[in-house]
């Protein structure tokens, strides 16, 4: 058990020396990207400064298992120079025992970061948004799915229009049981459009079945002075790419409200096989982040006097990189609906778990 508790207290101190020699480097790198895209607006050096703390933690969160692999490099390289490898096999542990902590290290970083880290970086990254939205002067987002429906908003120098569907096809250009309320440039309500039927095209949304209400000042009853028609047509500045940009991607949801975001998309009539890719990913987060951890061990866990170590840890890391970057092309395929999304989610992450451990085994015990 005192074995246990030191390895597993060494691979905790490295990863951590790991996370933050990372965040010093990522936030230096960042505070320059920031420096040149906000320079030339009104953002003054702390509001650079909070945009660049803001925007780093997403970065540091999706290398994770990157610095994973490099931990453990940096820890069994180290035990294997001081020996300690070789008097703990002397003892009697074999190579597998001794991973035994770091795994459960490792497996628990991992749960902390889908559980704890991945919301602190979801509201991090909106509020990123934000900010920076408030300094390029570009609105906020146009589109919300709640249990009502779905609602978007359009604007123009003459006033708003928010708009509230019970349905959508994939994409948004197409609403159905539409309501469409307009307002004037000082915000008061000016028209409200009851629509069956309601088309995206270019510059305009192509209403049908719709029923329109004039709310003019000198009006008594709105209702007298309402018409109907089959066809009319309502100028948009709203586009397909903005409708499907303003739901913003899977990771500003935090994991927590996910599953709820996923059924409030599809009961809106969208398709959220990204959003539901991107869980099951988070989900086998902690299993990849082992998976290095064994990529590493199995190239490192070895004396140096058997010479060759260069080439060991150019092999883990190449090998550490493949894995990361299959499981992204994985995740594509998942997202497109080439494979099915839990054979993207946690196919990559199981075949890297058992690659390195069959190496081991086969190193180890022959």
């Amino acid at each position: 058990m005192t074995l246990h508790l030191y390895f597993a207290r060494r691979f905790f101190k490295t990863v951590m020396s790991t996370i933050l020699v990372f965040f010093v480097i990522l936030f230096l790198l960042d505070m320059v990207e920031q420096i040149r895209k906000f320079g030339s607006t009104e953002a003054s050096f702390g509001t650079l400064l909070s945009l660049t703390a803001l925007n780093v933690p997403e970065t540091l969160y999706r290398i994770l298992p990157l610095i994973m692999i490099l931990a453990t490099l940096a820890l069994f390289l180290g035990l294997a120079r001081s020996s300690e490898l070789v008097v703990t096999r002397a003892a009697g542990r074999s190579a597998l025992k001794s991973l035994v902590a770091p795994l459960i290290v490792t497996f628990a970083i991992g749960i902390v970061a889908v559980g704890v880290i991945n919301p602190i970086v979801a509201a991090t990254s909106k509020q990123y948004e934000t900010i920076a939205g408030r300094l390029t002067n570009e609105g906020a987002s146009t589109v919300s799915v709640s249990r009502e429906g779905l609602w978007l908003r359009q604007g123009s120098p003459s006033g708003q229009t928010v708009i509230r569907a019970e349905r959508a096809n994939l994409d948004g250009t197409v609403l159905f049981d539409a309501t469409f309320l307009g307002f004037d440039a000082e915000g008061r309500p000016s028209y409200r459009i009851e629509a069956n039927v309601a088309r995206l095209v270019t510059g305009a949304w192509q209403i049908e079945g719709a029923k329109e209400w004039r709310f003019d000042p000198q009006a008594v009853i709105p209702e007298q002075d309402a018409f109907t028609a089959d066809r009319m047509s309502l100028a948009s500045n709203l586009t397909r790419d903005q409708i499907l940009d303003s739901f913003g991607t899977p990771s500003a949801i935090p994991i927590w409200e996910l599953p709820a975001f996923i059924a409030q998309l599809e009961s809106a009539g969208f398709s959220a096989r990204n959003h539901r890719t991107f869980f099951h990913m988070e989900l086998a987060l902690p299993i990849l982040l082992i998976s290095m951890v064994l990529v590493g061990a199995g190239f490192t866990m070895r004396h140096t006097r058997m010479g060759r170590t260069g080439l060991m840890v150019m092999l883990a890391l190449a090998l550490g990189f493949s894995l990361y970057f299959i499981r992204n092309f994985a995740a594509i395929l998942g997202e497109n609906g080439q494979i099915p999304i839990l054979l993207a989610a946690w196919g990559p992450p199981i075949a890297a778990v058992m690659l390195p451990l069959g190496l081991l085994l086969h190193l180890e015990d022959g």
